[in-house]
C-alpha cells in the first residue's frame, strides 16, 4: 500500500483535491517538517506532493531538506504552484518531479523570484490575505485577453503589483496606488476592479489541482 502525502494550503482547497484523489492532505511545509516526514514514514512506497509552504511566519522548507525525501529509497517527490514549483527548478535534477505553468515559468526563467507566490493567509489556511504575483499577472493577462484593460493599463497595473511587498498585495491596494500613480489611467483601472471582483482566477490553484490529478495517474 502507498503513503500518498501532499502539503497544500491556500492554493487549493482540499475538498476540491479530495474529489480527484483521496490522500494524507497536510497543511502548508516548514522547515523541518519534511525531515519529521521522513522519520515517521514506513517501508511502503511514499509520494510526496510539496505545493505550500510559509513563507512569512515561518521558514519554508529547505533545499537539502526536500532534497533527502527525494533521495529516500522507494519515494516519489513531486512539486507545483507555490514553495513546491520553486523547490522542483532546484531539486529536479535530483529526481523531483516538476508540475505545472508556474514551475515552466521558473524553469525557462520567464520568472525568477520567490515572490511570485508568496502569499499570505489566515490560520485557517484557505482565507489569502494577499495575492501571489504571478496570479496578478495571470488575471492581468486574462483580462486584457478579454479587452478589459489595454495594455498600458497592465504594464501599469503590473509594475505599481510588483513594488508592493508581498503581504501587502492585495487587489484592493494595487488598484488605489495604481490610480494613484496613473490618474489617467483610473477608468481602465476600476474596470479592471469590477473585473476581478467577479472573475478572479488562481494559476496556482490550476497547478495544485494539476499535482493531485498527477499522483492520481500515477497511481
Amino acid at each position: 500500500m502507498k503513503n500518498v502525502i501532499v502539503f497544500v494550503g491556500p492554493s487549493l482547497d482540499t475538498e476540491k483535491a479530495r474529489k480527484v484523489l483521496e490522500a494524507d492532505y497536510r497543511p502548508p511545509a516548514k522547515k523541518g517538517d519534511l525531515i519529521r516526514l521522513i522519520m515517521s514514514l514506513d517501508d511502503n512506497q511514499t509520494i510526496v506532493g510539496l505545493v505550500d509552504g510559509y513563507f512569512l511566519l515561518d521558514y519554508p522548507p529547505t533545499p537539502i531538506e526536500v532534497y533527502q525525501l527525494i533521495i529516500r529509497h522507494n519515494t516519489v517527490v513531486l512539486g507545483s504552484s507555490s514553495i513546491g514549483a520553486l523547490r522542483a527548478v532546484e531539486l529536479e535534477k535530483f529526481g523531483m518531479i516538476g508540475v505545472g505553468k508556474i514551475f515552466e515559468l521558473f524553469k525557462y526563467g520567464r520568472l525568477d523570484a520567490d515572490d511570485e507566490v508568496a502569499v499570505t493567509f489566515s490560520h485557517d489556511l484557505y482565507h489569502l490575505q494577499s495575492e501571489a504575483m504571478v496570479d496578478i499577472r495571470y488575471n492581468l493577462y486574462l483580462s486584457m485577453k478579454k479587452g478589459v484593460i489595454d495594455k498600458e493599463t497592465k504594464y501599469a497595473i503590473t509594475k505599481v503589483a510588483k513594488s508592493i511587498y508581498f503581504p501587502f498585495r492585495t487587489y484592493q491596494n494595487i488598484v488605489e496606488e495604481t490610480v494613484r500613480r496613473t490618474p489617467h489611467l483610473e477608468n481602465e483601472t476600476r474596470r479592471f476592479e469590477t473585473y476581478i471582483h467577479e472573475n478572479r482566477k488562481s494559476l496556482k490553484e490550476r497547478d495544485a489541482l494539476k499535482l493531485v490529478e498527477h499522483i492520481r495517474d500515477m497511481l
